[in-house]
């Protein structure tokens, strides 16, 4: 009985375990091709640093404007809210009015909206949208 439940338990995991013994496969094969078909000339011009096609100066540590931040932290505010709105519209669609749930999910994604509503003035007012 115990081999049958055990053996029924583990067939439902086949296809996850099919998809990543590929996934697996397919990126050690790459990285095996690479390294065997791929060029393998060195020199000093071949090992130095390229970025975007411009010589690097200086140094690394060079200092960042603040706003780069300020702008990646705008873009993950929105882009998380995006990430919530999208499956709370799907559930919303299909909820039961006759029941307390909809005001309460309509209550809650208001708050959500509100909140992010008011992070955008505070960083209206902040100039973080400023490009001076």
């Amino acid at each position: 009985m115990l081999a049958i439940i055990l053996a029924s338990s583990t067939s439902a995991y086949l296809p996850l375990l099919i998809i990543l013994s590929a996934a697996i496969m397919f990126a050690i094969g790459n990285i095996t091709a690479a390294k065997f078909l791929g060029p393998s000339r060195h020199g000093s011009v071949k090992d130095s640093t390229y970025e975007s096609g411009v010589n690097p100066i200086g140094t690394a540590r060079k200092r960042f404007n603040i706003r780069f931040y300020l702008i990646a932290m705008v873009f993950l505010l929105f882009d998380i809210e995006i990430i919530f709105l999208f499956p709370w519209a799907v559930t919303f669609r299909n909820l039961d009015w006759s029941l307390a749930d909809g005001g309460v999910w309509l209550g809650r994604i208001f708050f959500f909206v509100g909140t992010t509503v008011i992070a955008y003035i505070y960083g209206m007012k902040k100039g973080v949208f400023r490009f001076d």
